[in-house]
């Protein structure tokens, strides 16, 4: 189970009313959340429930036609995409989309274009620390790494930026169920070091098993929320998500 941090009292993302769109399909209908300093967030539902497209218009790839979202006490709603990351916003991507043909080092400096140089050093140092395994592999070219390696190294590229916010899609996506573990583990370990993390997952078990707490979407809404303990213990999530 996910160690309970001592969070701060007010929300460091704040989701109000949102609407999202993709032409005449109305995706994300009215959703509203927060996400505290130093919790675990996630966001569990069936494919084509929205989860990704909320993680895509928080990180500013997606426009709403209602609503406001709100960073740091300030509105992002307007802001490009790479100035959102420049504000401590990262999101680790469906699918990784880390740089094939570049070294594992070259990914994690893509990932550092908002610091200053002299900081690239340290920074390298600090997710090595983390992911000792990048470190093995640090001058291989990142597309003859395995899945579980490639989302260590999206997940590393994202701290680069000194993000206060980490989004999460899918990192389980596509691995073995062994590899699986090892990537919840690692969200544990990058939460106990003082990651706020807000987390998109297929694996609702998984998801509940590490989050502060949960909401659930369906179509578009937000139809449940609570602890992560209190939803992974709720016999209607049990039913619908969890197998059970």
């Amino acid at each position: 189970m996910a160690q309970q941090n001592t969070c701060g009292t007010g929300p460091i993302l704040r989701v109000d009313g949102i609407d999202v769109y993709y032409g005449s399909i109305h995706a994300i209908k009215g959703i509203s959340f927060e996400v505290r300093e130093g919790e675990i967030v996630t966001l569990i539902g069936a494919n084509g429930a929205g989860k990704s497209t909320t993680l895509n218009t928080i990180a500013g790839l997606l426009r709403p036609r209602n609503g406001e979202i709100s960073f740091m006490g300030g509105s992002i709603l307007r802001t490009p995409a790479n100035r959102i990351v420049s504000q401590g916003l990262s999101l680790v991507p469906e699918g990784r989309r880390i740089f094939l043909r570049m070294t594992v080092e070259e990914n994690l400096e893509m990932g550092a274009y908002t610091q200053p140089p002299a900081a690239l050093e340290a920074d390298l140092e600090r997710v090595f620390e983390l992911f000792p395994r990048l470190k093995e592999r640090r001058r291989q070219i990142a597309g003859t790494l395995s899945g579980g390696e490639q989302q260590m190294l999206a997940m590393g590229r994202a701290l680069m930026s000194h993000p206060r916010l980490i989004m999460m899609d899918e990192p389980s996506m596509g691995l073995a169920p062994i590899l699986v573990e090892q990537i919840f583990d690692m969200i544990q370990n990058l939460h106990a070091a003082g990651s706020t993390i807000l987390l998109v997952e297929q694996n609702a078990r998984a998801a509940l098993s590490v989050a502060d707490r949960a909401y659930v979407l369906e179509t578009g809404r937000i139809v449940l929320s609570g602890s992560g303990r209190e939803l992974l213990e709720s016999d209607e999530i049990k039913k619908a998500y969890l197998g059970a």
